[in-house]
């Protein structure tokens, strides 16, 4: 977490590249000041959704961090394995996608951010996604309304659920990138790369998560955005 919030903070200070369209000349308030609250919300607001998902997962039977029964391989190299091909499959996704999405490749942030935006993502976003998000509703729903049966259709609806919500949460940023007046504005096309792209990282992560734990999802969005956002944004 305070790798994340360090990441996350000093960000601002880098220059953005594509991400700067549409956005505001001034930020609200100086950049020592922006930083230090960045810091603080990530520590606070995703800690505590960190311990609480940390502390679900495993009452639905996702390895702990570091468990032992889980070799290193797939905690760490097979994640890698898996994010780079899913780069690679968004660079060629987004190349399809171009010619009839309505605004052309995806904006990428500039090098150096890109990194900490890799990192940020990687650490934030699966916190949310898949630490909390799926063993919430798999906890809820299998154990407590299900009591205890269905586990793995559970797991996979809400793991379906949450690539879906993943690929819509993108939305907001693109709408305010390019100006769209609502969603309804959005392209078709954008709308399904924006769905079928995400997902695809998310239902990829959600298999390591279960396989391997938290940390396994980290590795899988981390590397799918250091070939997509960094190698090829570059």
């Amino acid at each position: 977490m305070i790798v994340y919030a360090f990441c996350a903070a000093i960000s601002i200070y880098l220059p953005q590249g594509d991400y700067t369209t549409g956005m505001p000349a001034a930020l609200p308030a100086p950049k020592p000041i922006m930083s230090l609250a960045i810091f603080g919300l990530i520590l606070v607001a995703y800690g505590g959704l960190g311990i609480l998902g940390l502390k679900l997962a495993r009452k639905i039977g996702i390895p702990a961090l570091f468990d032992k029964t889980v070799s290193n391989k797939w905690r760490f190299f097979y994640p890698a394995i898996a994010g780079a091909i899913c780069g690679v499959i968004l660079i060629i996704g987004d190349n399809i996608f171009a010619s009839f999405n309505g605004i052309g490749r995806f904006p990428h942030p500039a090098f150096p951010a890109s990194i900490l935006a890799a990192i940020s993502a990687a650490i934030g976003e699966e916190i949310i996604f898949r630490l909390f998000y799926i063993s919430f509703l798999t906890w809820l729903v299998s154990k407590i309304i299900l009591r205890g049966r269905y586990f793995n259709q559970t797991f996979w609806i809400m793991s379906f659920l949450s690539a879906i919500i993943f690929g819509l949460a993108h939305y907001p940023s693109i709408i305010y990138l390019y100006g769209f007046n609502s969603l309804a504005a959005v392209p078709l096309g954008l709308q399904m790369e924006i769905i079928s792209l995400n997902a695809l990282i998310g239902i990829t992560a959600a298999a390591f998560f279960k396989k391997a734990g938290y940390l396994a999802a980290v590795g899988v969005h981390f590397w799918t955005d250091i070939i997509w956002h960094v190698i090829y944004g570059f």
